[in-house]
């Protein structure tokens, strides 16, 4: 009987058809993630075939170590099966089976990463865990935007394809019939060549010869972020940021000494403030602002998604944002404020409590709920009413558990409004928000007590529900859900300058972060993390800073106007008092620090740094002539913060 019709023999094709196949398909999602991406990449990168060539090169790389896992047990039990003579139908059909369910999540993750990635300008990671605790809400949004369907549609063509070739192979491969030679040689032969077939696919699981195995830094090879990450596989980068997440090393960051971190803090923030309090903090001091407290309300709108790209204010020719940018021709703008981080959570953490968010990492969620002192405490400790007005599930986020532990006395959220209002599975749209907090905030006014209302809004966020009365210019929707969320705004001011109350509140509107916007070829796009900041109400004189600032600046700033005496113990400064030289922030796994021409950014995973500088309306990579200098003095600002706020 002819070798090439042995068990043994029919087994290793078989297992070789799979692995290819598997591989086939990852590169084939590639190719969609190369073509979704592309309109977004500057035109000489775009045009650049040699750079697409080689990230693909690396994704084969990258899928490779993965789909190597999968088949590693395929092979070494075919193999086993093979050499003992036996590589039946059934026994094939079941591993065809194994592989086609293993190459599940694959495809999921591969398919999910377009959509994210055109979303947060980041390859799929760990933070898409924070979304399986609301099956019901995910499923909404993803199943909810119609942008997503070509993606869901990949994910089941490439399961049912992968599905039925592996079936295939099993049967026509099982088909062939023959006997292994027990010849001593023969039965050597194969034995060995099974052994160095389990090596090679040991090595395709390291992905390298080296001392360690292969790691998200052998993507990176260009200096434009997105062709960078097109390298990675999907599952594998979801997998090792969580993998990273549970060792012990990485539970808290490591990027200086804690005493160093804290006295650099200390510092910084206590500069010019009065009554250190080293009993309190490193970072306490005590505030005592001159004159009688205000007493006004204060309204906080965060607005989904809000890219200062987006505003006219801010250079966008498109007039998506006409109320707005009346707003912030008439209040404090501070028109280079940076979100804390790029995801819903981190922007109100930072927002409401001073402090930084650490990449993806959500300090409001947990079964121990964390304790913290910032705006919604202080000011109801100051005898204000403290509300909190959101439009999807309360529990989302671990919100409703937050708020209430930390400051905010009531809570609204989709339980408390009818079902008839629910657009999708993030609850109600902007309009019905500000159209429902209206009389509560009236009936709070009423009662004689100062208020503090923050509002966040979601229509800016996918799946888009474009209502039927906007007319729009634009064809788009990620356009003409911007005129909507600003519309929605505008309607919300014009209904609040009527009510008693408005003359003696005080409105501050910024993004919860931002959103991409053009071309980018940064590891984090500008657009990602530049929102708009405004102070606007009675006793606001008009003004543009343009001072680097953060949302962790808006609750001193806030405090500082309504002239309240406080304990100060976050990362925040006083901007009617200060001006910052620097800000720092961060986007899921980059860290970045900025000041008026510079910009600085550490990827953590895969130790790199990259400099930028700012001038002529543009980022552009670091030349010679540029002095390090500044790089560093960011580098420590980001550092130290950060570090230090692991010690809060």
């Amino acid at each position: 009987m002819p070798l090439k019709k042995s068990p043994f023999a029919r087994s290793l094709p078989f297992v070789f058809a799979v692995h290819l196949t598997g591989l086939a398909l990852l590169t084939l999602m590639r190719l969609v993630f190369y073509i979704a991406v592309r309109p977004t990449l500057p035109a000489d990168t775009a045009g650049d075939m040699v750079l697409a060539a080689q990230a693909f090169l690396r994704g084969v790389w990258f899928d490779n170590v993965v789909a190597c896992y999968v088949v590693a047990p395929m092979l070494l039990a075919v193999g086993i099966s093979g050499l003992l003579g036996y590589s039946g139908r059934k026994w094939l059909t079941g591993w065809a089976v194994y592989a086609a369910v293993m190459y599940l999540p694959l495809f999921a993750a591969g398919a999910a990463n377009v959509p994210y990635f055109l979303y947060f300008n980041q390859t799929i990671n760990a933070s898409v865990f924070n979304y399986a605790a609301y099956t019901g809400t995910t499923a909404g949004m993803i199943f909810g935007e119609a942008s997503y369907i070509p993606y869901i549609l990949l994910f089941f063509a490439c399961v049912a394809a992968f599905s039925a070739l592996c079936i295939v192979y099993a049967r026509k491969i099982s088909a062939v019939k023959g006997k292994n030679k027990s010849t001593i040689a023969a039965v050597s032969l194969r034995t060995l060549a099974l052994l160095l077939l389990c090596g090679a696919c040991f090595l395709g699981i390291r992905g390298r010869l080296g001392y360690n195995p292969i790691k998200v830094s052998a993507a990176y090879f260009c200096d434009n972020a997105a062709i960078n990450q097109m390298g990675l596989n999907a599952a594998f980068n979801v997998l090792n940021s969580a993998f990273d997440e549970l060792r012990p090393e990485n539970r808290r960051l490591a990027l200086v000494p804690d005493d160093e971190a804290l006295r650099y803090a200390a510092d910084y923030l206590l500069e010019g403030e009065a009554q250190p309090l080293k009993n309190v903090s490193p970072i306490a001091c005590r505030i005592e602002p001159e004159g009688k407290p205000t007493n006004q309300n204060v309204v906080v709108v965060l607005m989904e998604s809000m890219s200062a790209s987006l505003m006219g204010t801010f250079g966008n020719t498109l007039r998506l944002t006409p109320a707005l940018d009346s707003l912030c021709s008439n209040g404090l703008l501070f028109e280079n404020c940076y979100s804390s981080g790029n995801h819903t959570n981190h922007g109100i953490y930072a927002t409401l409590y001073s402090r930084p968010s650490i990449m993806f990492r959500n300090a409001m969620k947990g079964s121990v709920v964390k304790r913290v002192d910032g705006l919604p405490t202080i000011l109801r400790d100051n005898g204000y009413e403290t509300l909190f007005f959101m439009t999807h599930e309360a529990q989302y986020d671990n919100m409703n558990a937050f708020f209430r532990t930390n400051g905010f006395a009531e809570v609204y959220a989709q339980e408390d409004y009818p079902r008839s209002a629910r657009v999708n599975h993030f609850g109600v749209p902007d309009d019905f928000l500000f159209t429902y907090a209206l009389p509560v905030l009236r009936r709070k006014a009423a009662e004689g007590k100062p208020f503090f209302a923050t509002l966040l809004t979601i229509s800016n966020h996918p799946p888009y529900v474009v209502p039927a009365d906007l007319k729009s210019k634009h064809k788009e929707k990620d356009l003409q859900i911007v005129e909507y969320a600003d519309r929605s705004i505008g309607r919300f001011m014009a209904a609040a300058s009527k009510e008693p109350w408005y003359a003696n509140t005080i409105f501050v509107f910024l993004g919860d972060h931002g959103k991409m916007w053009g071309e980018s070829r940064l590891e984090v796009p500008e657009s990602m993390n530049h929102i708009p900041l405004l102070f606007y109400g009675a006793g606001i004189k008009p003004e543009r800073r343009t001072d680097p600032c953060g949302q962790i600046d808006v609750a001193p700033t806030l405090l500082s106007m309504l002239r309240l005496p406080y304990v100060k113990n976050n990362f925040g400064i006083d901007l009617t008092r200060r001006r910052r030289n620097a800000i720092f922030y961060s986007a899921d796994k980059v860290l970045m620090a900025r000041d008026s021409t510079h910009l600085y950014i550490y990827t953590p995973e895969a130790g790199r740094e990259s400099y930028y500088y700012i001038g002529n309306g543009g980022v552009s990579p670091k030349n010679d002539s540029v002095p390090t200098a500044p790089y560093e003095d960011l580098k420590k600002l980001v550092f130290n913060m950060l570090q230090a706020a692991e010690n809060f």
